[in-house]
């Protein structure tokens, strides 16, 4: 048993904190009371004196692997070298209180299961594996000389290494879903449009026919989960959206009624509250893309708010692991575009909200994320400060969270600790 007690409770669903104390048993939360909670010899138990104790934080758009790992790593470095850094910098990201994820593209299935038998310490993943991309789309890093894969062609290194998957024709699409549903794929992503970071797809451009967004649509039904797709533009959003996909990644480019739409149809809008300086380009078509993406991200949380779309957060970094700790930063951005407690509800039981999407390949699913509810995970971070009212205080991580407890085990801990119980 692990008795936090003399705390301020942010449960990750209310608008204020509950004085109090919580009581945790194996994985899970077994008591939230306001009284005290009764100890025994073998309690273990924290005094937050005074401090706040909020839900572990989930970002909802991950990329672990490109996130450990340079652009050069994934052109040079073995696959055994890039699964090492994820799993080295896997660690990271619970120490900055994100105990859970939603991996977006990559090969992440095997560091789950090593993680989740507590050989390493890292946050739950919710893998998609590869990302799904038509021939020069998204996700398409094969040179432009080379013969595409649809052709005949031999796979980009993207796809040697499980990053991307390309497939083009209904067919094709619904092998390539399959098939990331076989390696361990709790949803599936597939990119429906332009981005800034790839060679041959300008922002305008639409990828995928409807006929093989639905092929995808029905073929993770069928296996009880859900679809969600890379795109900025209008009109993509739309196709996706007729298509039967469930969660539209990004969408900075949409206008107010295709918002308007996301919140008619329930579509979840998961957004990042990007800036320029979040990542950098090696040549100026991309850094431009960059700036026209960026600049639409005001006037679409404006208009997420005012139609009330589901909206999630993530962070979407990739092949620049020195900067990794803007996760925080940009966590704390969210204060820019909602309330604090908006933000705090968004990166904690909101973001749960869509992780529990994935239905019966949800991994998770025995219990609750994101919240200090009686029955709940036990991921908990205890925050020197209270982020309530000022957010800023878990932009420093190491600094103000005093004791980050994942799945009921202390990772973290800088308070007094003992088990100073009377029977």
């Amino acid at each position: 048993m692990l008795l936090i007690k003399n705390v301020e409770i942010f449960d990750g669903r209310s608008d204020r904190n509950t004085s109090g104390h919580v009581l945790v048993d194996g994985h899970t939360i077994a008591a939230v009371e306001t009284s005290p909670i009764s100890e025994d010899r073998a309690t273990v138990v924290v005094d937050g004196n005074g401090r706040t104790l909020m839900p572990g934080m989930s970002d909802a758009h991950v990329h672990l692997v490109g996130m450990a790992n340079t652009l050069i790593d994934f052109v040079m470095a073995s696959q055994t070298q890039l699964a090492a850094m994820s799993l080295a910098k896997a660690k990271d990201i619970v120490m900055r209180g994100f105990t859970t994820v939603r991996d977006m593209a990559g090969d992440t299935a095997g560091l789950k299961k090593v993680i989740d038998d507590g050989l390493a310490l890292g946050p739950r993943i919710y893998p998609s594996q590869a990302a799904i991309s038509q021939t020069a789309g998204h996700g398409d890093f094969g040179w432009v000389y080379q013969t595409p894969t649809a052709l005949g062609g031999k796979e980009s290194r993207a796809e040697e290494i499980g990053f991307m998957r390309v497939a083009d024709g209904p067919d094709r699409v619904l092998a390539a879903v399959r098939e990331q549903l076989k390696l361990g794929a709790s949803q599936i992503k597939l990119m429906a449009g332009g981005g800034a970071a790839s060679m041959y797809d300008p922002l305008y451009t639409l990828q995928f026919t409807e006929a093989e967004l639905r092929a995808a649509v029905m073929a993770a039904e069928d296996y009880g989960t859900y679809v969600a797709t890379h795109v900025y533009n209008v009109a993509g959003i739309r196709r996706a959206v007729e298509a039967g996909v469930k969660s539209i990644e990004h969408g900075h480019l949409a206008d107010e009624a295709t918002v308007a739409l996301l919140a008619e149809r329930g579509v979840w809008l998961s957004m990042q509250p990007f800036e320029e300086h979040d990542h950098g380009f090696i040549n100026e078509d991309s850094a431009a893309k960059n700036r026209e993406i960026c600049g639409g991200t005001v006037q679409v949380y404006d208009w997420a708010k005012k139609h009330g779309v589901k909206t999630a957060w993530g962070t979407d970094l990739l092949f620049e692991p020195e900067h990794d700790a803007r996760q925080s930063d940009m966590m704390v951005r969210l204060g820019e575009y909602f309330t604090n407690a908006e933000a705090l509800k968004m990166v904690t039981s909101g973001n749960a909200e869509l992780l529990r999407m994935a239905g019966e390949r949800d991994p998770y699913k025995s219990a609750r994320l994101g919240e200090v509810t009686v029955g709940a995970w036990a991921d908990l971070l205890l925050v020197d400060g209270d982020p309530l009212a000022d957010l800023s205080v878990l932009g420093d991580s190491g600094k103000n969270l005093a004791l980050i407890v994942k799945d009921g085990t202390i990772v973290k801990n800088t308070c007094d600790i003992g088990t100073r119980g009377n029977d």
